[in-house]
């Protein structure tokens, strides 16, 4: 039993050190706003506004994951290397 106890808190303790280390960087979060703005809106994206969004987001490392916001609003949220954009419709 001990010997399972071990190598679950190893397994445990990669998972965490892993979502530290694949935690997106601020450019992460801005690359992918762009391209979510510019695949959701071809005009938009040819305006700029994907570009803008990203330029005027604020971005929030917790460590194990990170988002950024534009004027208080969440617009993406990543861990473990992945960035997820949110919907216009889940901003209100």
């Amino acid at each position: 039993m001990p010997k399972i106890s071990l190598i679950s808190a190893a397994v445990g303790a990669a998972v965490v050190v892993a979502a530290f280390v694949l935690n997106p960087s601020p450019e992460q979060h801005r690359t992918e706003i762009r391209s979510a703005v510019a695949e959701r809106s071809p005009l938009a994206g040819l305006l700029g506004i994907g570009a803008l969004a990203a330029f005027t987001s604020t971005y929030h490392p917790l460590g194990v994951a990170s988002y950024t916001t534009v004027n208080g609003h969440v617009v993406s949220i990543g861990a473990l290397g992945m960035v997820f954009v949110r919907q216009p419709s889940d901003l209100k």
